[in-house]
């Protein structure tokens, strides 16, 4: 059983999730606003937040902005705005995926399926920063440094280097990167991950030419030393 957090003002949707979770053997938590959503969050620590964005009070985006400063908690975004700008802003705030208003339900469900398979592979750790040599990363503020100087990530690339340091010693192939950093539905090509890899030797290696963290491992694909 996960525990699934519904951040949604909507009673007739949080009914019709909440019956939806719990046939998928979930544990369901609701809040109909900002700072609700935030207290339950901090309290029970969910395992998923389904966050809609039009929020009373305190609004969606600050709310995202605010739980992936504090957690790694997969965040999947309600929306019934149509505007790209909106879901742009999400994923960068660091929301994992989004679904536009009205949805599919047998959609929705396999969106957070998703989310937490991708979850139960990283390994659970109390810690909130992640070291490697003079890498360190910050999981809290979502901050890299390296040898004491802040390095400028994009989301992506932040996202990649936290599973890839999760998970180190273990080679993925482009195609389960793809899957669990950008997501199951993700309409581009495995050309991206190697060109993230790419500026994130950039940004992490002493050496770029010659890399000893991020690892190409022939025939497979990546893997963190």
């Amino acid at each position: 059983m996960k525990n699934v957090l519904v951040i949604e003002d909507e009673p007739t949707l949080v009914a019709t999730l909440r019956y939806n979770l719990e046939r998928e053997g979930h544990k369901v938590l609701t809040a109909t606003d900002g700072e609700a959503g935030l207290s339950l969050a901090r309290s029970q620590r969910p395992d998923v937040v389904l966050l809609d964005l039009m929020l009373p009070g305190m609004g969606g985006l600050e709310l995202c902005r605010i739980l992936r400063r504090e957690t790694t908690v997969p965040i999947l975004i309600l929306t019934a705005k149509a505007e790209e700008t909106d879901k742009v802003v999400g994923l960068e705030l660091g929301a994992d995926d989004y679904v536009t208003k009205p949805f599919s339900m047998r959609e929705l469900m396999a969106r957070v399926g998703a989310l937490l398979r991708r979850a139960e592979l990283l390994p659970s750790t109390e810690r909130e920063t992640l070291t490697a040599g003079e890498l360190e990363v910050d999981l809290r503020r979502r901050q890299v440094s390296r040898g004491g100087n802040e390095l400028v990530l994009k989301p992506k690339e932040y996202e990649l280097l936290v599973f890839l340091m999760k998970n180190r010693g273990r080679a993925f192939t482009r195609e389960q990167l793809l899957d669990h950093v950008w997501g199951y539905d993700f309409a581009g090509d495995t050309r991206t991950v190697d060109v993230h890899v790419s500026w994130l030797r950039q940004k992490v290696e002493s050496e770029p030419s010659k890399p000893t963290r991020l690892i190409t491992v022939r025939g497979v694909g990546y893997r963190f030393d």
